[in-house]
């Protein structure tokens, strides 16, 4: 019958080990002296009494002496104690089935006959309540609720056991071996989430490699002080030892130097701030997503046709491509238009201000049934809205064209009339007054419109009219040449209006009943104000809104009290605390 052991250190062992190897051999050689009296032991009875040994002979003696005993106790148990002390792992392995079941996370005793709550662990708590509570605590409240006492540390090995999803904050003095015993506690990890506020290099790959063996999704996060030091080499070797590895995000790869992934599950790839690569090989056939967002630098030397080129022939399975770089260009597009990816939905190509109404007709050709397509930063025109209006109105419902300066207010009217799908765009930085970033104000504070018009008039007094049924986020950030704003969007929830310095009061009109957020940050008082008159008002009249009857003749419409209409007042109560608890918040600051 085994019974639980205590902890034994590593000297401990190592001496009781020495001790079960000593009596070993002897029982091979056939005959040897008593531990007690010195005769040998063939066929000899000892008469020597145990009082007259030590403590530490008494177990040893007694353990030889029972010669007849067909099962000898095991020499190896002190073994594993100190493999796990050496692998950083303080729970005990030799767990029966009923508590290795308590791996779920849902339930501590799935699949069992045992109730959990009539298990009660220290302090009289069933250990289901506990379980559920202990669940809910970050990982530094595991830390500290393991050293309550026994019944609790017992419970959070096994939460550590069973959990899945780990999201941690490495501070700036946390030290690897704190980290990989920390891991080494949850054999069943398949997503984690590392927010690295200290250097990042590969050391810190080899630890996760080692202690998340069915690693499924990897996220690193890096702050404004730490520096992720990981070479393209080591990330390379490490996406090709994870054979379970499906998402990988990365922050700060500025030290990659070149890229070759190879990987048959990968299907999510994130990498930030890269810069200058040499090389860049993705052979991943299973690759869905992938998003790349080069440093801003002019002398970026990656050569992005060929980068788009090797993509298209080794990843055929592409359907969301996010590509932000200055050194996108026409050239680009059209390396990317001749891999003739049939699955590709979401197109994002930032910052390249080479990008024209010409790439706009080459993606257009070749990608008829994108959902979203994020143009930003570009230098297409009305005309290139044109194109995307013509060939996407049945697929296209998200669009961004934030920092095109070519892009006037009857393009946005135009896209959101022809477009009847969409539900999100973002038009910030497109109506801009030119000379609002020069000389906002002028010398005496003096927050009016600027004085120098000529030739930039068709820049100015502009105004916009949407009437849309189903678009819910609309951004007009930045929009300083924007004059009149009228919008008729039941569906809108989010607006934005930031640094929207020239838009008049008495010619703003929001006719949106779900309107939940307005962003006003930058904007004149007086345009706050009637941001907050107008959705007040229109909560208020939706709020005292009564049925209409007609008479008989029907010649004419009069409001009904709530006696005279079909609808019930209960029903009438519960539709106005919908729109009461409903409200718009302004956000100004």
């Amino acid at each position: 019958m085994h019974h639980s052991q205590p902890h034994i250190s590593s000297s401990d062992s190592a001496a009781a080990a020495a001790a079960a190897f000593d009596f070993k051999p002897a029982k091979r050689r056939g005959s040897y002296n008593c531990g007690r009296c010195g005769r040998p032991k063939k066929g000899h009875v000892c008469q020597v009494s145990s009082s007259s040994t030590t403590p530490t002979s008494t177990p040893a003696a007694t353990s030889s002496s029972a010669a007849p005993s067909p099962h000898p106790p095991p020499p190896r148990q002190p073994y594993s104690h100190l493999r796990r002390a050496l692998s950083f792992d303080d729970f005990d392995i030799r767990c029966d089935s009923p508590e290795l079941n308590f791996d779920c996370y849902d339930s501590p005793l799935p699949g069992t006959d045992l109730d959990p709550d009539n298990e009660i662990i220290s302090g009289g708590l069933p250990a289901g309540c506990l379980w559920e509570v202990l669940r809910r605590l970050p990982p530094s409240g595991l830390l500290a609720a393991a050293r309550v006492c026994k019944g609790w540390r017992e419970t959070t090995k096994r939460l550590w056991r069973a959990a899945e999803e780990l999201r941690l904050m490495v501070p700036p003095k946390a030290q690897l071996r704190f980290i990989g015993s920390l891991l080494q506690k949850c054999p069943s990890l398949v997503r984690l989430s590392l927010k690295m506020e200290s250097d990042v290099d590969a050391t810190m790959l080899a630890c996760i490699a080692f202690s998340c063996p069915n690693l499924e999704s990897m996220e690193i996060s890096t702050s404004d002080t730490a520096v992720n030091r990981i070479t393209g080499d080591e990330l390379g070797r490490f996406v090709a030892d994870k054979r379970y590895l499906m998402s990988l995000k990365m922050e700060g790869c500025s030290n990659l130097g070149g890229i070759v992934l190879s990987s048959s599950s990968l299907c999510t790839l994130w990498l930030s701030d890269l810069y200058s690569l040499s090389k860049t090989v993705f052979n991943c056939p299973n690759l869905k997503e992938i998003s790349l967002e080069f440093s801003s630098q002019e002398n970026d030397t990656t050569d992005l046709i060929t980068m788009v080129d090797g993509m298209g022939r080794s990843c055929l399975r592409l359907q969301n491509i996010h590509i932000a770089s200055v050194r996108l260009s026409h050239a680009v597009v059209l390396s990317l238009t001749a891999a003739n990816l049939r699955c590709l939905k979401v197109l994002s190509l930032v910052l390249g201000s080479e990008i024209t109404d010409a790439s706009v007709a080459a993606i257009a050709s070749s990608y008829s049934r994108l959902e979203l397509l994020d143009l930003s930063g570009s230098s297409i025109s009305d005309s290139g809205i044109g194109i995307i209006c013509n060939v996407f109105p049945n697929t296209l419902s998200r669009l961004l064209l934030a920092l095109c300066p070519n892009i006037t207010s009857s393009g946005i009217q135009f896209a959101t009339a022809q477009l009847p799908l969409l539900e999100l765009m973002d038009c910030g930085m497109t109506i801009s007054d030119p000379d609002s970033q020069n000389s906002p104000c002028d010398e005496n504070g003096d927050n009016e419109l600027p004085n120098t018009f000529n030739s930039k008039m068709h820049l100015m007094y502009q105004k916009l009219i949407i009437k849309h049924n189903r678009l819910k986020k609309l951004s007009l950030w930045g929009c300083s040449g924007l004059d009149a704003l009228c919008l008729n969007c039941p569906e809108l929830n989010d607006l934005n209006l930031n640094s929207c310095r020239n838009l008049h009061p008495e010619r703003l009109l929001l006719q949106c009943p779900s309107l939940q957020n307005v962003h006003a940050s930058g904007c004149q008082e007086l345009l706050i104000g009637a941001i907050n008159g107008q959705v007040n008002d229109t909560l208020a009249s939706m709020e005292s809104h009564f049925p209409c009857k007609r008479l008989a003749d029907g010649s004419k419409r009069v409001c009904a009290p709530n006696l005279l209409s079909q609808q019930s007042g209960d029903d009438e109560v519960k539709k106005r605390r919908r729109i009461v608890g409903r409200q718009c918040n302004v956000i100004a600051v």
